[in-house]
């Protein structure tokens, strides 16, 4: 059950790496420009997918770490 739990934490430390950024930039951010900060921007196609599959392993990982506890 932990080679389990190993598995999915490398696998969701992947998925949070290939996700897009959200931010342009944090000096937008800092200096004012946050024109675009709250702009509404949907996922499409892969980018979906994978925050989705993020969201299931999270969740995973959880209940593993309870289930191992």
């Amino acid at each position: 059950m932990q080679i389990v739990l190993i598995i999915v934490s490398i696998l969701i430390v992947a998925l949070v790496l290939l996700q897009s950024s959200k931010a342009e930039g944090a000096s937008n951010i800092i200096s004012g420009g946050n024109d675009a900060l709250f702009q509404n921007r949907k996922e499409r196609g892969g980018e979906l997918f994978i925050t989705r599959l993020t969201g299931v392993l999270g969740a995973a990982f959880i209940i593993l770490c309870i289930i191992l506890n």
